[in-house]
């Protein structure tokens, strides 16, 4: 975080305001600067300190803009000067200036982490053909440039040499840095930890999804939540009404009573100071900024304070299935040798068989036998038949033909008896796929695979139904399938063989239901729905510039947990702003009703005024250390 203190400009601020902080106390006490040179001295101050503010105001009243805050200031500082409060003038300027500066150094804050990374990222790239380096917006696609372990990755691209590890926290949140070998992909703006690596570029600098995080995080601001709006609307009105009624405050007593005009022209002046929204109007957009600051850095881009504010009122949320709640890989859950056969004997086997194959299931099977320590064995004459299943010819099992592939594909070949059916159905019935293996007499095994669970998935589920929001699946996959991944996860709502167009209309049925409603999918097959929802929120973004630019909220890893930290966040987000919004409103009430009894005081207004504006900083940005709920493992 950047300390106000390393800033000159902000040094010199708080010795001008400890000097006329000083001049103050002395004029209370009976000490005042000698005429004629206070005024003078006290206009020096305010100009130096001010002159923005001063010029604005005055901007601003030549054309009767009393919306403007700045107009206030100006007509204060009049007025007090006609007072002969030349103290309070200046004190009233300079700690004005003070709260801006606040304001200022609140949201530069918010905004700290991505302009860091901004500044650390690479201005140009080492091109191996050209054996220099060049800007990186002069770099095209599928040019090969060369990396150094220690430096940060300034495009896109593919590894064609080298391996090494990379620190990917700027894109993913993750903090654990991740091998990286010939055929990854690597992003820009992450770390080269330790190998020397060349890189196939696959995007230009624009394009890529570091570029592209930096751009719609800026962005985010234009996206204002309902609050802020209203606020800002509500000042556009609220400071002429002061205005307007520190006239009456002046007016009034004096003219029409025969009160006395210095004492009840200090009571509008007081009024018209006090009136001054600054922490009303700041409370909304440096606790926002701080939220998505604070999400940034966990991984997660959201494109909006207004997303924020939706997030916060989420009553239920929609979750696709694979690559949300599972990882879309498969894996092999169950193995069951049969007829005498060994597991080795049935893993190896199948494996050999199916090393030839680039399905994912085929590879799951290879991966689980060399996983167990079984080698695969050697096969020749393989054979797929689309649809059905693959045959071989292994070498290992005296020459024996293996069939994998479905029951039926099976019974074309072998005998098959009602217990390798009933296996078939009861895993069936667990919404796993089964795949039936038959090499000599009979069938061999079974062997079923299902979709991995993400391991954080029940956890995510079960923290979001503690907030009393209602998880509903919503998933192509077939309904045997989907119940049993919605038992593993506790989900109860279940909904399978859903088309995009089907998961849309969907969505708006719990939109009548729920209100609000968030969906959750991976971005691509899901973006009808996403844009229906409420809030739509695209999993592991950070491979998928689809998913970047459909979602309101993009998270760039695979942790479904983000989702129950991000609406906790929403929600303390939302609470803060309220929080500041009652404390300005208040504290403003307090002394415009001390005004109008004629008991209030300049200097303690001013103090009031920056005070708050400065909890309101302080406590708006101690948004940016919230952090996700530590779960016992």
């Amino acid at each position: 975080m950047k300390l106000p203190f390393d800033d000159k400009k902000f040094l010199f601020l708080l010795f001008a305001i400890a000097i006329v902080l000083v001049l103050e106390v002395l004029s209370i006490i009976g000490i005042q600067l000698p005429m004629p040179y206070a005024p003078f001295i006290f206009a020096t101050f305010i100009l130096a300190i001010g002159y923005k503010v001063i010029w604005s105001g005055t901007k601003a009243l030549l054309i009767l803009n009393f919306s403007n805050i700045n107009s206030l200031m100006v007509i204060a500082v009049v007025g007090a000067f006609h007072l002969r409060e030349f103290p309070e003038a200046a004190v009233l300027v300079v700690l004005y200036v003070l709260g801006e500066r606040l304001e200022d150094i609140g949201i530069e804050n918010s905004k700290s982490a991505l302009d860091e990374l901004v500044s650390k990222a690479p201005k140009t790239a080492f091109v191996k053909t050209q054996n220099e380096f060049i800007p990186i917006e002069k770099i095209l696609v599928g040019t090969i440039i060369q990396v150094k372990p220690g430096e940060m990755i300034p495009l896109d691209g593919i590894i064609t040499s080298g391996e090494t590890t990379v620190d990917e926290a700027a894109i993913t949140g993750e903090p654990i840095p991740k091998d990286k070998y010939t055929g990854d992909n690597l992003f820009a703006g992450t770390l080269n930890k330790n190998g020397f690596i060349e890189i196939e570029t696959t995007k230009l600098s624009v394009d890529t999804t570091f570029s592209k995080i930096v751009r719609l995080t800026f962005e985010a601001s234009a996206n204002k939540s309902e609050t802020q709006k209203f606020i800002q609307q509500f000042a556009k009105y609220y400071t002429p009404a002061m205005v307007f009624l520190s006239v009456l405050l002046f007016i009034v007593p004096v003219f029409v009573l025969g009160k006395d005009f210095n004492h009840w022209l200090q009571q509008a002046i007081t009024l018209l100071v006090i009136a001054c929204p600054c922490a009303l109007v700041i409370s909304t957009p440096v606790a926002i900024y701080a939220a998505i600051g604070n999400a940034s850095l966990k991984g997660a881009l959201v494109k909006g304070g207004k997303y924020i504010e939706a997030l916060a009122k989420v009553k239920a949320i929609a979750l696709d299935k694979t690559r949300t709640i599972t990882f879309g890989n498969p894996i092999v859950s169950d193995v069951v040798p049969l007829n005498g056969i060994s597991r080795e004997e049935l893993l190896a086997c199948t494996a050999g068989a199916e090393v030839f194959s680039e399905h994912p299931l085929a590879q799951a099977m290879v991966d689980a036998s060399r996983k167990e320590g079984f080698e695969p064995h050697k096969t020749e004459a393989f054979k797929s038949i689309m649809g059905k299943g693959a045959i071989a010819r292994c070498l290992v099992c005296e020459d024996e033909t293996i069939y994998v592939g479905k029951l039926d594909f099976i019974k074309e070949y072998q005998h098959t008896d009602n217990e390798t059916e009933k296996i078939v159905e009861q895993l069936s019935l667990q919404g796993k796929t089964s795949v039936v293996v038959s090499f000599g007499n009979g069938v061999a095994g079974i062997i079923a695979l299902m979709d991995e669970i993400k391991p954080d998935s029940a956890a995510a589920l079960k923290e979001l139904e503690a907030m009393n929001i209602e998880p509903v699946m919503l998933t192509g996959d077939s309904e045997k399938a989907a119940n049993y991944v919605a038992r593993q996860v506790g989900i109860k709502k279940i909904f399978g063989n859903m088309l995009p167009e089907n998961k849309s209309e969907k969505i708006k049925e719990l939109l009548q239901q729920y209100e609000n409603v968030a969906m959750v999918g991976d971005g691509i097959n899901d973006a009808p729905a996403l844009a229906q929802s409420t809030v739509g929120i695209a999993m592991g973004a950070a491979g998928s510039d689809t998913a970047i630019e459909t979602a309101n909220i993009a998270l760039m890893n695979d942790k479904l947990s983000l989702i129950p930290f991000l609406i906790r966040l929403s929600k303390k987000t939302l609470h803060r702003i309220k929080l500041n919004t009652i404390g300005a409103i208040v504290v403003k009430l307090i002394f415009i009703i001390l005004a109008f009894f004629g008991y209030s005081n300049l200097v303690f207004a001013i103090a009031a005024d920056v005070g708050v504006t400065l909890i309101v900083i302080m406590t708006s940005l101690n948004l940016m250390k919230f952090e996700p709920l530590k779960v016992n493992k």
